[in-house]
């Protein structure tokens, strides 16, 4: 159900105002009728418009119809009688919003005729009134013939684009499916074969241990030999899967900040060394996160970038000379700067911002310490 306000046209070319001031004006074109019975039938005839126009939005069958030709029947009493053509533009607006295309086109065709109708007999009727107003009146027929299409237009694009949204949305999680069952594929391919192997193997060697040590321990040896292949396969399955690290992404903002003509400064090394690659991928996706709201929100003329790696964490400073951020701003409480403090918690990290002549952003991530490639099983 519609709320009151949501009658009248969004983003047209006649604003709210207008729209109001076209509710008013009937009034003063009755008024000045001379006799009271004329004065009745047109604030009767004015009300009975306004409800029919409210229950045309609400109506979701056929009826709409039946109310729109209501409504057409007043304009043209309205307008012969008193000279007030304009409710024909609140007709023209809600034609517009007829989905069905057919529909839209005899309704839209049968309005315009009517209208031009109308308008034709009260200057015959009516010169003198008519004359003094005509400007208008043509500017009125001219809006009952592009507010139409102009409103129809903009529903269809306005649901093509949901359309289109929700396809993307559909795209991204059938994405996300696919991934999981090539993960889990590869999980199994890898990992299913040699397990059943091991399991094999240690159930062979139980049994042997008092036959045959030997043979017992030449088992045990395969076994830990087919866990070391197994783990070897998982680290490069791993790998494969392995996020952008930061001398990727250092070129991507190179070009962005290029193209957005803003000078871009890096000091310290991309190169980390001993770095998990979870973490470098988290500390990419907040360093791009970043640059770009530099080039969104701050204005900046430079931007600089510092890498440096100490024995206890990773620094990553990104700091711009634009216009800096003001405390409870909507930039800081944004979605931008919440998903990055979402992704540094799940690594431990931590989100400093300060703000002096431009803003400077400290994203912390503590070392931790990795298995070397050469490890072996106990």
């Amino acid at each position: 159900m519609q709320s009151w306000y949501q009658i009248f046209p969004k983003n047209s070319w006649l604003s709210l105002y207008a729209w109001i001031a076209f509710c008013v004006l009937p009034f003063f074109f009755i008024f000045r009728s001379s006799s009271f019975a004329e004065i009745a039938v047109g604030i009767l005839l004015l009300l009975l418009f306004f409800l029919a126009y409210r229950l045309s939005f609400n109506s979701k069958t056929g009826m709409v119809y039946a109310w729109i030709s209501l409504e057409m029947a007043i304009n043209l009493v309205m307008t012969f009688l008193f000279g007030y053509v304009y409710l024909a533009l609140f007709l023209a607006f809600f034609i517009g919003n007829i989905r069905h295309k057919v529909g839209f086109f005899i309704v839209y065709g049968i309005h315009i005729g009517t209208t031009i109708v109308a308008v034709i007999l009260g200057l015959i009727e009516h010169q003198e009134l008519y004359t003094a107003q005509f400007p208008f009146m043509l500017l009125t027929v001219i809006g009952v013939i592009l507010l139409p299409f102009n409103t129809y237009n903009r529903n269809k694009r306005e649901k093509l684009e949901g359309q289109l949204e929700d396809a993307n949305k559909r795209i991204s999680q059938l994405m996300i499916i696919e991934e999981r069952e090539r993960i889990a594929r590869d999980l199994h391919d890898t990992l299913g074969q040699k397990l059943s192997l091991i399991g094999l193997k240690s159930d062979l060697a139980r049994k042997l241990i008092e036959r045959n040590p030997q043979a017992a321990i030449d088992e045990i040896n395969d076994v830990r030999q087919t866990a070391r292949t197994a783990l070897k396969e998982v680290r490069e399955l791993v790998s494969n899967m392995r996020g952008t690290r930061l001398e990727e992404e250092l070129l991507r903002i190179q070009q962005i900040l290029k193209a957005a003509d803003i000078d871009f400064v890096l000091y310290g090394n991309a190169q980390l060394t001993n770095t998990p690659l979870l973490v470098e991928n988290v500390l990419s996706m907040c360093l791009k996160e970043a640059v770009t709201n530099v080039v969104k929100h701050s204005n900046a003329s430079r931007c600089s970038v510092l890498i440096k790696q100490k024995p206890e964490e990773v620094l990553v400073q990104v700091e711009d000379d634009g216009i800096g951020l003001s405390e409870g701003s909507n930039l800081t409480q944004g979605n931008g700067l919440a998903g990055m403090r979402e992704r540094l918690e799940f690594v431990n990290g931590t989100l400093e911002i300060k703000t002096m002549e431009g803003t400077v952003l400290n994203i912390r991530v503590p070392n931790v310490i990795l298995y070397n490639s050469k490890e072996k099983l106990v």
